[in-house]
């Protein structure tokens, strides 16, 4: 069973869909796929993005008909901050987290387990969202911005992967005016990166890389 992590350069950036476009290229090539997301904040009554994730890998998965939303989602909060302080006083059950891990890795060949926020994102004092590559045994794929400052962003999120040693790839999310990208950004990219991965146009070449990993 092959496990991606899927990370941003910071929160709404693209990881949900990012990972509903991958769920659906992977299911094309044949795999039994699935999505899981540990935490969740900013929830008031049901996990927003653990939703859509559910329903996704319901319509792909027929394994995941009996899949319940505390499943793909086991920990929420309400509060919309970064899980340390989203829980106050609480701990974090990760006992509960690899319960759920455990119980979708049985449905799927591939299972795209989604992050929140960044990677440095607090979940405990001691514990950031990137910690969660080896709690899972993941490889990674970073999603970064095409807007205005993306090149600062996507430097610190690869500098920290590269340090820390952990095998990933990254794309970028046509989600802004994909002129002006091309025109202030792009022409960096080319002098740093030997490659630059779009989202939407190589999804295919984003999900083979990631198999062979």
């Amino acid at each position: 069973m092959k496990t991606i992590f899927i990370t941003a350069t910071n929160t709404d950036i693209g990881k949900t869909f990012a990972t509903l476009l991958l769920l659906e290229e992977f299911a094309k090539k044949g795999y039994k796929v699935g999505a899981f997301k540990p935490i969740e904040t900013g929830v008031k009554s049901t996990p927003q993005d653990g939703e859509k994730l559910l329903n996704k890998c319901k319509e792909l998965n027929d394994s995941f008909k009996n899949v319940a939303i505390d499943d793909i989602v086991p920990i929420t909060f309400s509060l919309p901050a970064a899980p340390f302080v989203a829980k106050k006083d609480k701990d974090i059950d990760f006992q509960k987290i690899k319960e759920s891990f455990s119980k979708l890795s049985k449905l799927c060949d591939v299972l795209l387990i989604e992050g929140a926020g960044g990677l440095l994102v607090p979940i405990e004092a001691n514990f950031f969202m990137a910690d969660f590559i080896d709690f899972f045994d993941a490889v990674t794929l970073l999603v970064t911005s095409n807007r205005l400052g993306c090149i600062n962003d996507t430097l610190l999120s690869t500098y920290f992967l590269d340090n820390i040693k952990k095998p990933y790839i990254w794309c970028v999310n046509e989600k802004y005016d994909i002129e002006d990208f091309e025109k202030i950004t792009l022409p960096y990219y080319r002098r740093r990166f030997d490659d630059t991965l779009y989202l939407q146009r190589d999804k295919k070449k984003i999900a083979d890389k990631l198999l062979n990993f």
